[in-house]
């Protein structure tokens, strides 16, 4: 074979795919002290149930609807921290929306304007609302995820939170935020093993993913 078919049938050949760049933006470390001085005062109170030593600092990349990447940030029980970079990896790569992903100390810890803001969150010491319990948010342990689409909702239908969420309290709602049975966020935190509170038989509580530690 000459050089020059050679070259031709070279250029015929078809380019091998390009291996994609390595996902970055995705780790998990001990809370850094720029992080914990945020916390101070906001999220993380004298008396609460888990330590700084129990809390890990994450990273992440999520898509917004506009399909634009944006910077995310969690703080979570360390126990919870593989599984959750797993699961936002996944939803990532999946190019699944996310609006925001802001620690909620960003909103003075206030669930209620976080969730207004559509923020997706996790640790917060906090009471669950109306009752002297402690969330497992308190922990580290549970995601809100998309809040103001997938707000709690009573049993009777009659309140929700936050009251923005009104018009998405029915999972017939279009939009992507939305989550409902079959959506790949459901799917993913129950496959590592979270409980949905969309689930709950009496009030529901569309946004919040949750994982009880091992040794509480």
């Amino acid at each position: 074979m000459t050089s020059r078919c050679l070259i031709l049938l070279l250029c015929l050949l078809p380019f091998p795919a390009a291996t994609p760049p390595p996902v970055e933006g995705f780790t998990a470390s001990p809370i850094p002290d720029a992080v914990w001085q945020r916390m101070q005062g906001r999220s993380y109170h004298p008396g609460c149930p888990v330590g700084r030593d129990e809390l890990r600092y994450l990273r992440l990349l999520h898509y917004n609807l506009e399909g634009e990447v944006k910077n995310g940030e969690l703080v979570c029980h360390k126990e919870l921290a593989a599984d959750l970079l797993a699961i936002f990896r996944q939803l990532f790569e999946a190019r699944y929306p996310i609006e925001r992903m802001l620690l909620v100390d960003d909103y003075g810890a206030d669930d209620v304007r976080s969730m207004q803001a559509n923020n997706t969150s996790c640790f917060n010491h906090r009471r669950i609302a109306g009752t002297n319990r402690l969330s497992l948010h308190s922990y580290g342990c549970a995601v809100d995820l998309n809040p103001l689409y997938n707000p709690w909702v009573s049993a009777d239908g009659k309140k929700v939170s936050p009251k923005q969420g009104r018009p998405y309290a029915r999972r017939s709602h279009p939009s992507p935020y939305v989550i409902k049975q079959g959506n790949l966020a459901l799917r993913l935190f129950r496959r590592y093993g979270f409980t949905w509170g969309g689930s709950w038989r009496r009030a529901k509580d569309y946004q919040h993913f949750e994982k009880k530690l091992s040794q509480p």
